[in-house]
């Protein structure tokens, strides 16, 4: 009988060490975003220190940088904030006009891979939304291929994805033919759907089934991701820091899916684009940038 009782204390204590182990286990990351975007402005008639400005406004939105926080079974992926320049995208007249929307998350994104159940806090034309969804199930194919990042072997892994093919980005003035003629292109690929092959580095010395943004479901943390125009590298690992981060779903925001979001931003995105160009018409024209993401 005592035997019996000093082997049951013994798995207990055992696995509430196991549980704690699992529990006290945190890392964060920092994973640095490019998308590219290849637009000839050699015809759009600007002067070169023009062109020159409006690539580096191109390139402050298309280069992001991201914390991720992990543990076990959840995770937080939200974007460090960065300063926004005087008459830059968003800010002051005259400046260059940016539209990016898609599936991402302009807060705090949560993922439960226990779950497999996500919430993405985004914020819309003023008012604030919970995305909430079930995580994308994707189909990986382990690669032989493997390579160092940092310090960590990572193996390579693909898959694919599909997502609405992205029209030609113009810029500079155009004849009313010429935009009628772009406007019905864009509405014709709105229902296109593009195959891009994903590429993904995971490394198994951090056995979290976890990633960047949507991406999860491998045996290891995911470092790096290249998905077509769009690359994501892990460039800051730390491992149990002393001071934990609060691990939790975000709560505050109109509730809807995915779906019903895209929705909401497509409509509002038609409606803003309608209004910006009566305006602009009523002011005698002048080029305008949109870059669908």
């Amino acid at each position: 009988m005592k035997n019996y009782l000093l082997k049951s204390t013994t798995a207990i204590l055992l696995l509430c060490t196991v549980t704690l182990s699992a529990q006290d286990f945190q890392g964060k990351a920092i994973y640095f975003s490019k998308t590219t975007l290849d637009i000839d402005l050699s015809g759009s008639g600007m002067p070169a220190d023009r062109i020159k400005m409006v690539k580096e406004r191109m390139k402050n939105n298309l280069e992001r940088t991201y914390e991720f926080t992990f543990d076990k079974t959840a995770s937080i992926y939200k974007q460090e904030e960065q300063l926004q320049q005087a008459g830059g995208p968003g800010g002051g007249r005259g400046g260059m006009r940016m539209m990016m929307f898609g599936g991402g998350a302009s807060g705090d994104y949560y993922k439960n891979i226990q779950t497999k159940k996500s919430t993405k806090e985004n914020e819309f034309s003023g008012k604030n939304f919970l995305v909430k969804d079930d995580l994308v199930a994707y189909d990986w194919k382990m690669e032989q291929e493997t390579k160092m990042i940092g310090n960590y072997l990572c193996f390579k892994a693909t898959t694919t994805i599909e997502r609405q093919a992205k029209p030609e980005i113009k810029f500079g003035r155009r004849s009313p033919e010429e935009r009628e003629a772009e406007e019905k292109k864009a509405k014709e690929l709105e229902n296109v759907m593009e195959v891009i092959i994903v590429t993904a580095w995971y490394t198994m010395d951090i056995p979290v089934s976890n990633g960047p943004g949507d991406y999860w479901g491998l045996p290891g943390l995911i470092l790096e991701i290249d998905a077509g125009d769009t690359k994501i590298l892990c460039t800051k690992i730390v491992m149990n820091p002393k001071e934990k981060a609060t691990i939790s779903e975000p709560s505050k925001g109109k509730v809807v899916t995915q779906a019903e979001y895209d929705k909401i931003v497509k409509e509002k995105t038609e409606e803003m684009r309608e209004r910006f160009q009566n305006e602009r018409q009523k002011s005698g024209g002048g080029g305008h940038m949109r870059v669908r993401g």
